[in-house]
């Protein structure tokens, strides 16, 4: 049916350069009859910044493809005085595992699993975060990754699928299957607050390209 749909449309509309290319390699679509307009985010208005927390945040569905039991792993090798939040439903593919792998962590007493979060309390979670986390396998495009970056959260993501082409040299970009690469970068930020600032005003640099505003006169 997706291959029926796509060969009858006018014109083909992606998030992203990774989404494009999918199309046109599993539904066989010319890529001159792709357009690639990118998700917008809203960008809060800048306030007197708080002192954040030695608390790396993941936002997401808690499932396999987004490399939690990795991220965990990593996380069992920094310092003990920090903690990890892992915000999102737990109730993803391959979650008995993903809960087995933080059960089994030395870490454990460390990672906190909220659960689904409404927007104002996923907002306190951005505004209390020192690292933002995000190394998934398979992603179209990685919108917690842009909302993270508008909140002036530095950002540790993966180097592949559509995740360099949102986060461009705004994030520290690493091999989501390699659980030292991932503890190594989440490492250099904890070690250097200087960094985390860079990263969190390059961040918030690049999360005001991407706006509503342009995605929707692109449509139009």
């Amino acid at each position: 049916q997706a291959k029926r749909a796509a060969q009858n449309s006018d014109s083909i509309i992606t998030v992203s350069e990774f989404t494009a290319q999918q199309v046109v390699s599993l539904l066989g679509v010319a890529r001159s009859r792709i357009r690639i307009i990118h998700h917008g985010v809203r960008v809060p208005p800048r306030l007197e910044e708080q002192p954040r927390e030695k608390m790396i945040l993941f936002v997401g569905a808690l499932q396999v493809r987004k490399n939690i039991a990795r991220l965990v792993e990593a996380f069992e090798q920094v310092p003990a005085d920090w903690t990890l939040t892992l915000a999102g439903t737990p109730s993803g593919f391959g979650i008995e595992k993903i809960l087995q792998a933080i059960e089994r962590s030395s870490a454990r007493e460390r990672i906190r699993v909220s659960g689904y979060l409404p927007s104002e309390e996923l907002e306190h979670l951005y505004a209390r975060a020192s690292i933002f986390a995000f190394p998934s396998l398979d992603e179209g495009f990685g919108m917690p990754v842009l909302e993270a970056m508008a909140r002036g959260v530095p950002v540790v993501t993966s180097e592949r699928s559509a995740l360099p082409e949102v986060a461009g040299d705004a994030a520290l970009l690493v091999d989501p299957f390699d659980a030292q690469a991932i503890a190594a970068a989440l490492n250099r930020l904890i070690e250097n607050p200087d960094l985390r600032k860079i990263y969190a005003e390059k961040g918030r640099a690049r999360a005001e390209s991407f706006t509503w505003q342009k995605a929707a006169v692109e449509t139009y």
